[in-house]
């Protein structure tokens, strides 16, 4: 590296040699992914130093743009208190505190709904179960990995992480004496479930690769050592999560591969019963069970693109009886049931739903809402004896809100919507459904939120973000930073780019494994679509994604880099081929189902190459490019950026490169809510200063 701070770091040279299908490549990066060695961290702190020395210009600006988010949000609230088992769920913040608190409050007689501080405060006859700072006292990071209170609201079992890397340690605490009970267990995952009685916590533990694997059976008071395997999956494709069902009769425990599933359950008042399977894995079939009475309820996707609906018995599962039959284009995503109503989650020409089946009856409806463009969901709904459902909705204009939709009278109340403070009124803003069309003639669907009356001759300032991996859906969603973009101008536009869930499965399947290019170029496609519409121009247009959407971002880098006046690559996976052929990464077998397998397929690998960014960097002019990654971070190693950053400085040494790396965080960035706005402040600023808006 070059010890002049006024020039960009110059990562030094170790040709690697690695061959397959009698390709050789030659990697003279690859020992930045030896994370502890010395040159390694000082190549990075030296990235660090160049990128805030680079951007010490826009200091101001993210200072304004860190205190306006701060201004408009309500620092001391708290959310809507949902119900269960007797007791008032909920969890506050407090001006000037990085994390929740999370608390309850007894139900008393009569209550509907507990009074809702106007100003934020506890409720009263507030009890404190875990205050996230004062568990962050000391730490740079901190997160929350379980928090499960068990059926009796006795025991709450939680886990947490100050590392960023998703290993977490587990806890549990007696509520009724405050006490933290010693039989900790380290190195845990995600995801917990109690017994009815609450002796029994189930818990789950990784394989070398990152991979939730086994099941756990835990005797509250009894030490670790003492806990039972109750359930190991050795096919390093599968992975394994556990929990209760909402009637808190049986533990499930799923394991699922990107395309087939296998669910077992155990009966949850004996939690020392065999783990009995709902249905064998048949490979391609994924199903998921929600118990309701004497069925299980089966959501599938068995002769079934886009899913279907079935009921087998749940005392001795066996043929799946119809429901709900296939239909084309209508994506059913989940199934909750409560004592007297089902209720579908689905999404159809490309805007999620909610529908209602009143139990014994033959008849359906789907929930009304009226803008063009939302998101709608179900929030938090534990209890199963209710006639209500709660539902969160938004959209690029309408701030979250929590709404009680009444099952019987059909009557929908808002519960609360989140503060914007300062103003803010939603009739300045417009929001809007474009289409661009592919090369290939599918029609993408972007979705727009501008102020109103932006002019339409390329002149305004545009943020395009886009994802397209994973059947995942960027679905419209309301941001208190992006308002500090919007009001300067800037037209914040998202493009449904295939590889996403937005249009169903098949939108999915078209752009994955050997069509995963087709997530690139409908991307681009709306890029130039943004320009030709009058939207933006080229030179007004920054591209933004993160993860899988990172991937994206350095593809389009390589193949129309003349699109975009910038482009901001988060945690991006941008050098997949190498990840993909080491199956002893984090997520690398499991991923193959998604992306191929390059060391068993030749095709694969020849395909994986031609669009990876890291491999297709060439001479060529690029848009200015920031890269931000965290070095805990277990989904996308820090290493993928730092190698996509050196390369482009040594073959395109014109262009201008940015490397942010977080040095105790991980794949979601800092933990804090102030540090996550001054993060996103310090990327607003560099978008802003690629679009020519300094103030």
């Amino acid at each position: 590296m070059t010890s002049e701070t006024t020039a960009a770091p110059v990562a030094k040279r170790v040709p690697t040699e690695r061959t397959h299908h009698g390709d050789t490549v030659i990697d003279e990066y690859a020992w930045l992914a030896t994370k502890d060695d010395p040159d390694t961290i000082g190549y990075l702190t030296a990235e660090n130093a160049y990128t805030e020395q680079t951007t010490a210009r826009l200091g101001m600006l993210r200072e304004t743009l860190f205190n306006e988010t701060k201004r408009r949000t309500k620092e001391t609230d708290l959310s809507v208190p949902t119900r269960k088992n007797g007791h008032w769920y909920y969890t506050r913040t407090v001006e000037g505190e990085q994390y929740g608190i999370h608390c309850r409050r007894a139900v008393r007689d009569g209550e509907t709904a507990p009074p809702m501080p106007a100003d934020g405060a506890p409720l009263d006859g507030e009890e404190i179960l875990l205050d996230g700072n004062a568990l962050a006292q000391g730490h740079d990071f901190f997160a929350l990995g379980a928090f499960d209170v068990s059926p009796d609201g006795r025991w709450l079992a939680y886990s947490t992480d100050f590392a960023g890397d998703e290993r977490f340690t587990l806890r549990v605490k007696d509520l009724q004496t405050g006490e933290v009970l010693a039989d900790e267990v380290p190195d845990t995952f995600y995801g917990s479930a109690w017994s009815a009685d609450g002796s029994t916590l189930f818990y789950l533990t990784v394989d070398e690769s990152w991979r939730p694997y086994r099941v756990w059976r835990h005797t509250v008071g009894s030490p670790a050592a003492s806990d039972v395997v109750v359930y190991q999956e050795d096919d390093e494709r599968f992975w394994v999560g556990v929990g209760l069902t909402r009637s808190e009769h049986f533990v499930v425990i799923d394991a699922h591969s990107k395309v087939t599933s296998e669910v077992r359950v155990i009966p949850a008042s004996n939690p020392t019963g065999e783990p009995a399977v709902v249905a064998p894995r048949r490979q391609g079939v994924e199903y998921s069970i929600e118990h309701h009475g004497h069925r299980f309820l089966i959501l599938h996707n068995d002769g079934a693109e886009d899913f279907a609906l079935a009921y087998t018995s749940a005392d001795a599962p066996g043929d799946w009886v119809p429901m709900i039959e296939h239909d084309p284009g209508t994506r059913l995503e989940s199934v909750d049931a409560f004592a007297n109503h089902l209720v579908v989650s689905l999404r159809t020409a490309g805007l999620t739903g909610i529908r209602v089946l009143p139990v014994g009856s033959t008849e359906s409806y789907d929930i009304d809402f009226p803008e063009p463009l939302y998101n709608v969901g179900l929030d938090s709904n534990p209890e199963y004896q209710t006639t209500s459902i709660r539902l969160h909705y938004a959209s690029l204009i309408t701030p979250d809100s929590v709404y009680d939709y009444d099952l019987v009278t059909r009557e929908m109340v808002l519960r609360k919507q989140k503060p914007v403070l300062g103003g803010f009124d939603p009739a300045g803003y417009e929001q809007h459904r474009d289409w661009a069309l592919a090369d290939d003639g599918t029609r993408v669907p972007i979705s727009l939120v501008c102020q109103v009356d932006t002019p339409r001759d390329g002149s305004a300032p545009c943020v395009l973000y886009g994802y397209g991996s994973y059947e995942a859906s960027m679905d419209p969603w309301f941001s208190i930073p992006r308002l500090s973009l919007l009001d300067r101008g800037v037209v914040f536009a998202v493009a449904h780019v295939r590889g996403g869930g937005e249009l169903g499965r098949r939108w999915y399947e078209t752009g994955k494994l050997l069509a995963k290019k087709n997530t690139f170029t409908d991307f681009v496609a709306a890029a130039r679509h943004l320009t030709k519409a009058g939207w933006t121009s080229a030179d007004r247009l920054v591209a933004r994604g993160g993860s899988a959407g990172g991937l994206l971002m350095g593809a389009v880098a390589n193949i129309a880099p003349d699109a975009f006046a910038g482009i901001v690559a988060q945690v991006p996976f941008v050098d997949p081929l190498t990840s993909i052929l080491d199956p002893s990464l984090p997520l690398t077998v499991t991923e193959w189902e998604e992306w191929g397998n390059p060391l068993a397929d030749p095709e694969v690998y020849a395909y994986m190459k031609s669009y990876s960014p890291y491999e297709n960097v060439t001479a060529q002019d690029y848009p200015p490019i920031l890269a931000v990654t965290s070095i805990n971070d277990t989904r996308v190693l820090y290493h993928e950026p730092a190698k996509w950053i050196a390369r482009l400085r040594a073959l395109a040494p014109q262009g201008s490169y940015l490397l942010k790396t977080e040095m105790g965080a991980g794949h979601g960035g800092p933990s804090g809510r102030y540090d996550s706005w001054k993060e996103e402040a310090f990327v607003a600023a560099w978008i802003l200063g690629r679009l020519g808006v300094t103030a």
